[in-house]
């Protein structure tokens, strides 16, 4: 039986910052174009092939649903037309190359480590506990298989744990009434929150019109004003963010506080050296 702690939700919160671009990479190195391209899937077409190709076949209508924040015209053009280019299992096995060829690129030596076993042992057991009632892109990937090596293995974990909260977060914006153009507004008018509105609304395609009915919808109910949000919408987004890191903290509770921070300790550097690749565009 396995232990359970209690993590406090601040955690799942500081856990995502740390593990997150150990994830990310796959979805911004050159070697998953180059994977897919060989599929015959080309530009953007590769992300939601890629992303959504755990849930099998699936639907536009069903990765719109899951991805919640994107256009459907920028869904509906890759899906379902790359189930008749290529299978789910393709695909996610290119996906799979094109995180390990990253990876040792970016990491070097410390792929076959004894600090990558010692951070993908602790991070399986976070993700293993997790339950999948209700979170759709989480059970998708949770029934894949586990690949084999230490930093495979790790880059899995997390990927589970990432699309475990992104489940949750998605459940928050629901709840809280904003659909996904007003969710994308909200999140690029918070402050210091890494990303600009005009990347949000450029990189998931919502047309200006759009972008701006979005902000007058947002007015309408008091949330935003000229300039960014009201008080209300600042207060909504908290809130958002909050039940967000709640809803997240499960998986965390398999390890002690302890052994939580030796996780981060451990994968920090490792996302450093990813961000400092230049990989996201960041350098």
């Amino acid at each position: 039986m396995t232990a359970t702690f209690s993590a406090h939700p601040e955690l799942a919160r500081k856990m995502w910052r740390t593990l997150e671009p150990y994830h990310g990479i796959v979805y911004f190195t050159p070697h998953a174009a180059s994977e897919y391209e060989k599929l015959g899937i080309h530009g953007r077409d590769g992300y939601f092939a890629s992303r959504a190709a755990a849930l099998g076949a699936a639907s536009a209508e069903l990765v719109i649903s899951t991805f919640y924040n994107f256009h459907p015209s920028l869904v509906h053009h890759a899906i379902p037309a790359v189930w008749k280019t290529s299978s789910p299992e393709a695909i996610l096995g290119a996906r799979l190359r094109a995180a390990d060829a990253a990876l040792r690129d970016c990491i070097g030596d410390g792929v076959a480590s004894d600090e990558m076993g010692a951070a993908a042992e602790l991070a399986e057991r976070a993700a293993r506990r997790a339950a999948v009632i209700g979170r759709p892109l989480f059970a998708a990937h949770a029934s894949l298989p586990w690949p084999t090596e230490p930093h495979l293995v790790l880059w899995h974990a997390i990927t589970l744990l990432r699309e475990f909260r992104g489940d949750g977060h998605i459940a928050a914006l629901v709840a809280s009434g904003l659909d996904g153009c007003e969710a994308l507004v909200t999140h690029g008018s918070v402050e210091d929150n890494g990303v600009s509105e005009e990347v949000l609304q450029r990189s998931r395609a919502w047309p200006d019109g759009e972008w701006q009915a979005a902000k007058d919808r947002l007015t309408a109910r008091g949330l935003y004003e000229a300039g960014g949000l009201s008080p209300a919408g600042v207060e909504l987004r908290a809130t958002i963010e909050e039940t967000t890191d709640r809803a997240a903290i499960d998986p965390w509770n398999a390890l002690r506080d302890e052994e939580a921070e030796r996780l981060r300790s451990l994968v920090r550097p490792w996302s450093r050296a990813i961000v400092a690749s230049g990989t996201f565009g960041l350098r």
